[in-house]
């Protein structure tokens, strides 16, 4: 077990806080976990007060981009319990993606026992309201010095948890993006680069300005396959067929796509883990076999889409009695707050 240092706030800002009127993501717990990389071995862990970070002008994220992160929750169940999800499923795929950026990996020791002291200590800040939960935002950077285009010889490995309201995307509608690419072969599109996200900024702001909510990528070759919705996973539906992209070098490993895809088969909805054409969904969309397209992440568990716009035409998608989403979403959502059995092992009970 990991030695973690805690320093604690002289009063906490929890009585400022309206638990009944949370936003997503923008109100912060009292303390976060730090980690200093140095001389090539890790530090001991400090949970400390949360408070602004100073780093020097030479840092190399400032410069090179050395930036990672992974998007979590904790949950309390109707008995006070805290729980996660699926963590160790993070923590790998934090590792993954630090090896593609050449940062260091994280010891699951620091990962998970931080993790669970920071939560302990931030108990009172876990929402109960249903729907909310505390976000949880692990990330890694360089903070080594120095202009020289490599590596850096130093990095921070910091968690933040944000108590949040339930994530309401409201109706959306996509835009199947033709010119932009999220990713590209032998990239980085499989791992949580910082960088991925603002590449992603600039179409999506055009696809705004058209009237959209979302970009649905495609590609980077031929734009003729279907890929992610936005940050997310995308799933769809024609017929009583439930579809998605498999994994790549451009598509993220998703925590909730895969539970997703487990929970679907084992209520005996046909999965197919396929690329998927652009020219399919156009096709199925206009026969009226296309029954659902939904986004898949941690902030939104499930994001329905409620139509799409392709090469001048918007289609609409139509509003079923019992989709796939709804039930996909109560199911994964029922594990994760302790109110179904959780056949997987899926869920992880943090002792307070």
């Amino acid at each position: 077990m990991a030695h973690i240092e805690i320093q604690r706030v002289e009063k906490s800002n929890i009585e400022n806080v309206d638990f009944n009127n949370l936003p997503f993501g923008s109100v912060y717990s009292d303390h976060m976990l730090e980690c200093d990389f140095i001389n090539g071995e890790w530090q001991t862990p400090v949970i400390k007060p949360y408070a602004p970070i100073s780093l020097d002008p030479s840092a190399k994220i400032f410069h090179y981009g050395q930036s990672i992160f992974e998007g979590m929750k904790a949950y309390k169940d109707a008995d006070g319990n805290t729980m996660l999800f699926r963590p160790l499923d993070n923590c790998k795929r934090l590792n993954k993606s630090a090896e593609r950026l050449v940062i260091p990996q994280i010891p699951e020791d620091i990962f998970m026992d931080g993790l669970k002291k920071l939560l302990a200590v931030d108990n009172a800040w876990i929402p109960t309201n249903d729907g909310s939960s505390l976000y949880i935002r692990p990330f890694m950077f360089a903070s080594g010095l120095g202009f020289h285009a490599s590596p850096a010889d130093g990095y921070k490995f910091i968690i933040c948890t944000a108590p949040s309201g339930a994530y309401f995307a409201g109706k959306v509608k996509v835009l199947i993006e033709e010119k932009y690419a999220r990713a590209a072969n032998g990239g980085v599109g499989f791992a949580k680069a910082g960088g991925n996200y603002a590449a992603q900024f600039y179409p999506t702001q055009l696809a705004i300005e058209k009237g959209y909510n979302q970009v649905i990528w495609t590609d980077d070759n031929s734009h003729e396959y279907i890929e992610e919705a936005g940050a997310m996973n995308i799933f769809i539906r024609i017929g009583d067929t439930l579809i998605t992209s498999p994994t790549n070098d451009r598509i993220l490993d998703g925590i909730t796509r895969k539970s997703i895809i487990q929970i679907a088969k084992d209520m005996g909805i046909d999965v197919e883990v396929r690329k998927i054409t652009v020219s399919e969904v156009i096709s199925a969309a206009q026969s009226g076999n296309l029954k659902e397209m939904f986004g898949a992440g941690t902030a939104a568990v499930i994001s329905p889409i409620a139509g799409f716009g392709y090469q001048g035409t918007d289609y609409d998608l139509p509003e079923l009695e019992s989709p796939f989403a709804s039930t996909l979403k109560k199911a994964i959502t029922d594990i994760q707050t302790n109110k179904a059995e959780d056949p997987y092992g899926w869920r992880v009970m943090v002792e307070i």
